[in-house]
């Protein structure tokens, strides 16, 4: 398993999802989406493994302008927003290479190999 966790130090759920990982002994790399954030790649890695950009986007993002722009852009706009403000995404996105998910995900996450 190569297990990174994308969140925020501030978060609860990706506190409880490097919990969950460190139990287990299982390694995993944390990016703080507050000082590195997502590559292009990235992003469209996860969001291809997690059936799609809109699952990432976390609807009670704090951030209700950015939130209520991207809803009506364009799927590569909507994309290049969500990479400039990376707080408008669920936290925290935990990847697996090609398998990822949005959230807290343990039921999920028990059955990656």
């Amino acid at each position: 398993m190569n297990i990174q966790i994308f969140g925020t130090n501030k978060s609860f759920d990706t506190k409880k999802a490097m919990r969950y990982f460190k139990e287990r002994n299982i390694p995993y790399q944390f990016v703080d989406l507050k000082e590195k954030g997502l590559s292009k790649g990235e992003l469209r890695s996860v969001a291809n493994a997690a059936q799609g950009l809109d699952k990432l986007i976390n609807e009670k993002s704090k951030d209700t302008e950015a939130l209520a722009l991207v809803k009506y852009l364009s799927d590569e706009d909507k994309f290049e927003k969500v990479l400039e403000n990376p707080k408008l995404l669920v936290d925290p996105v935990v990847r697996n290479g090609k398998q990822a998910t949005a959230g807290y995900q343990p039921e999920v996450w028990k059955d990656w190999k």
